[in-house]
């Protein structure tokens, strides 16, 4: 999966735009997203979508196994969000927090009405947000971020950081797939106690070939002269497109209007 993202981060059609500006332009709709309602949040990351599968041409079936990703996350943290907990049998039900419940012994346990609201507030910040990370993910090369990055002064030591951190992720993504293809050709998952023996020793192999990688890293970095800065050569030129960037703005002018209505009307 990640080297298919990374993959379709530089075929991509969007890739001709320049990053600062497609950067700029999720950065602000994540701050956004961050202090809009719900129904501005729920449009976001509609919007979102269409610019991902339809502008930038990333199939569905790629930004739907990672939709999932954050929904997963959020039901499993669903029970403890909606349901509540208190002692004595009927405490809970002269609460208007309580929208049903039993008890169970001296415990009563009841769905909250307040919990069913943080719910869905989490979860449609959660994916407004993430559909801005899966943008920025999605059309802009890492190395171009990293550029990005460097003009707008960012310390050396972090952008550095970034890079090996990047390129440790594949290195531990293609080691892992690596020894679990080795340890399935040899039924190392036929039973439960098999399969923890074998997992075993994916962690223990892991954490030694990480290790031998880093060393390898280091010692061509140092053969190769390295002085703390790794420099990355950037040779495609971008060219801004007036039809997406009017799009843009507009779009953002009209969410961040329909925000301060909001919030107005509140007041």
């Amino acid at each position: 999966m990640h080297h298919q993202i990374d993959s379709l981060a530089y075929t991509n059609k969007l890739r001709s735009l320049p990053p600062k500006q497609k950067l700029g332009f999720a950065s602000a709709l994540f701050i956004l997203g961050y202090l809009a309602p719900p129904l501005i949040q729920v449009l976001i990351a509609l919007w979102l979508t269409l610019w991902v599968i339809v502008y930038a041409g990333i199939p569905v079936q790629v930004y739907g196994k990672l939709i999932a990703i954050p929904i997963s996350f959020w039901m499993m943290s669903l029970p403890a969000l909606v349901m509540g907990l208190s002692w004595g049998a009927t405490l809970g039900t002269g609460t208007s927090d309580v929208l049903w419940g039993f008890s169970l012994g001296q415990m009563y346990l009841y769905l909250s009405a307040q919990g069913l609201e943080q719910a869905r507030t989490i979860f449609l910040r959660a994916i407004a947000l993430t559909s801005c990370l899966y943008f920025i993910l999605f059309t802009v090369p890492f190395v171009e971020i990293i550029r990005v990055l460097r003009d707008f002064r960012c310390p050396p030591l972090i952008t550095e950081l970034l890079v090996l951190m990047y390129r440790f992720i594949f290195v531990l993504t293609d080691t892992v797939m690596e020894i679990l293809t080795a340890q399935q050709s040899r039924l190392g998952y036929g039973n439960w106690r098999v399969g923890m023996r074998s997992l075993s020793l994916l962690i223990g192999q892991l954490l030694w070939r990480t290790l031998e990688n880093y060393r390898q890293i280091s010692l061509g970095l140092m053969s190769r002269g390295f002085n703390g800065e790794l420099r990355v050569l950037h040779t495609r030129r971008h060219r801004t497109n007036w039809r997406y960037a009017g799009e843009a703005i507009a779009g953002y002018v009209v969410l961040l209007i329909l925000t301060g209505v909001h919030y107005v009307d509140g007041v």
